[in-house]
């Protein structure tokens, strides 16, 4: 199996935490991985994307153009990287942050209430981790306790007081799907 998944929001949302948090599940359970960032000319508040390829065999390009899923955190992500996802592919929407809807029948949207679940846990930083959570629930590609096993390896030192937090974040988003 391979899944080749785009998160994208702003900068300051997390992606690029998500997108580095399931490569390394991915390669503690043996599976070939790459993550690939893409940053905006700003630092916080710009636009900030990344590509994980996550799969069974040798992955032979860290790219991709054309998506099994999309992670979009705002608008202009949902603008940009919704007509990529392929066929029968999966969009995840914040729709705390986003209204729009999409005008595709034809891959399987995930509307996930991400800002405001972040903020009934209490910070609403974590909404990126309610993101992943629904993500590895609708597409089994890695196990959610990987996912919180590596918490520890890929968040900062300084960033562990919030693991139980960002736990409980993964598990709230896991459940919505």
């Amino acid at each position: 199996m391979k899944q080749e998944i785009i998160m994208a929001g702003f900068g300051g949302q997390g992606v690029m935490s998500i997108g580095r948090l399931l490569a390394y599940a991915g390669m503690k359970e043996s599976k070939e991985v790459s993550w690939m960032p893409s940053y905006g000319p700003e630092m916080r508040g710009g636009t900030a994307n990344c590509t994980v390829i996550v799969s069974d065999e040798k992955i032979p390009a860290p790219v991709s153009s054309h998506p099994d899923t999309a992670i979009v955190m705002n608008l202009p992500s949902q603008d940009k990287f919704a007509p990529k996802v392929k066929k029968d592919g999966h969009l995840l929407v914040n729709s705390s942050l986003i209204e729009k809807e999409v005008e595709r029948d034809d891959i399987n949207i995930i509307k996930i209430p991400a800002n405001t679940i972040a903020d009934e846990l209490g910070n609403t930083r974590v909404a990126n981790m309610v993101m992943l959570g629904a993500y590895i629930a609708a597409v089994d590609i890695v196990s959610l306790d990987t996912v919180k096993d590596s918490l520890t390896n890929v968040l900062p030192e300084r960033r562990h007081n919030l693991i139980p937090m960002n736990e409980e974040a993964l598990d709230r988003g896991y459940n919505l799907v």
